[in-house]
């Protein structure tokens, strides 16, 4: 696993859910039009 800093203001912790053709992590309303960054931090399941 690669160590990766990154300076932010919060942390939540998600799971990854499958839409249409992809997927997608909720994160809270108020973080709506703010740059966000999400890291891996296990293998995928499937």
């Amino acid at each position: 696993m690669d160590r990766h800093e990154i300076e932010g203001h919060e942390v939540i912790n998600g799971e990854v859910k499958a839409t249409g053709n992809g997927a997608h992590v909720l994160v809270p309303k108020d973080w709506r039009g703010a740059d966000v960054k999400i890291v891996r931090t296990s293998e995928p399941t499937e």
